[in-house]
């Protein structure tokens, strides 16, 4: 049974650092991989990093003497020793959805998913540490459960898994693209096309190791496609659909194509727009098949309240139609008994 999670470890700061192992890197250990790729780094600290999860394969956490293979994408994070506990918090959630397997829930806007240093208390894990019995542990002390992550300004849902054989089937999924994960986002400026397709590949900013960027070395394939919803003097408000899942997708693709997101004070203008301290970023709909029974469960929450504020101040012609349309599908039964919420 999980309640209870203490680490003293090397956690990320800001973010993930991800590195496309080569053919010259093939065979070696992951602890002495990473020891030649971080030279200011001991063995000893990374080797703890990996005993806590907080170095993954492919996105899972695996063992210090992890063979590294070609093309293996190994994800860390800036070396910070310090002492972590993931506690259980009765903090309120908003459960979707819930079984002996996987829990579905509604994430709000400025909850950071799982603890990190200035984030150790508060965050989904310790919500989810005080409301489950159990939560699979592939993922390490800090990340029980955690299948999937959205950003701690952005809002929407998340599945989280309860065991390891179920955490297994939805980071398969994951990994193939067969989640369905779609956003509505407030940009800026007008796009011009009703649909399309950002096709660039996403890997650390080589100027700012905080953020991210289009980059074509040292990088990932990202795809993100998008549908226009409705227009406005200045603004747009967009649909996404994401293909891959790459750290900060959304609003690296759209800071690319210069339409970042409204309130994105890293990738965007950082202006404070219609009173938001954070990005206009909603997760609202979420699809997979459950990891045990292999039935089609899809999930969709209505626009929470700060997206609706926007929507008025904009004077949405389609703004009520939108909203009304997205709830009505939130309620709704589905045909196939998809456990819509």
């Amino acid at each position: 049974m999980i309640r209870s999670r203490s680490t003293e470890m090397v956690i990320p700061g800001s973010g993930n650092t991800e590195i496309d192992v080569d053919e010259g890197a093939q065979g070696q250990r992951l602890d002495v991989f990473l020891s030649s790729t971080l030279p200011d780094c001991s063995r000893s600290q990374i080797q703890k990093a990996i005993d806590n999860g907080q170095v993954t394969v492919n996105g899972r956490a695996v063992k210090r003497n992890y063979k590294v293979k070609k093309g293996d994408l190994v994800s860390f994070a800036e070396f910070q020793l310090e002492e972590i506990e993931a506690r259980p918090e009765k903090i309120p959630l908003d459960v979707l959805y819930e079984d002996r397997d996987i829990i579905v829930v509604n994430k709000p806007q400025g909850m950071v998913v799982h603890p990190a240093p200035g984030s150790t208390s508060g965050t989904l894990v310790n919500a989810l540490l005080y409301h489950c019995t159990d939560l699979s542990g592939i993922n390490g002390k800090l990340r029980p459960g955690i299948v999937h992550r959205i950003d701690k300004d952005t809002s929407g849902i998340l599945v989280a898994a309860k065991n390891d054989v179920a955490h297994r089937g939805l980071a398969r999924q994951l990994k193939d693209h067969d989640m369905r994960r779609e956003y509505l986002a407030l940009v800026h400026g007008i796009i011009q096309h009703d649909v399309g397709c950002i096709d660039a590949p996403i890997g650390r900013n080589p100027g700012d190791r905080k953020k991210m960027a289009v980059v074509f070395c040292n990088s990932r394939r990202a795809v993100t496609q998008f549908d226009v919803l409705e227009r406005f003097k200045e603004y747009t408000l967009v649909k996404l659909k994401l293909e891959t899942g790459r750290t900060h997708q959304i609003r690296v693709h759209m800071a690319y194509i210069k339409h970042p997101v409204v309130g994105d004070t890293k990738y965007g203008p950082g202006k404070n727009e219609f009173g938001l301290k954070r990005q206009a970023l909603h997760a609202y709909v979420l699809g997979f098949r459950h990891p045990s029974t292999g039935k089609y469960l899809e999930f969709t929450v209505g626009l929470p309240e700060y997206f609706k504020e926007i929507l008025s101040v904009l004077g949405s012609v389609k703004g009520a139609e939108l909203v009304e349309s997205v709830e009505n599908l939130m309620y709704s039964e589905q045909p196939d008994g998809s456990g819509n919420t």
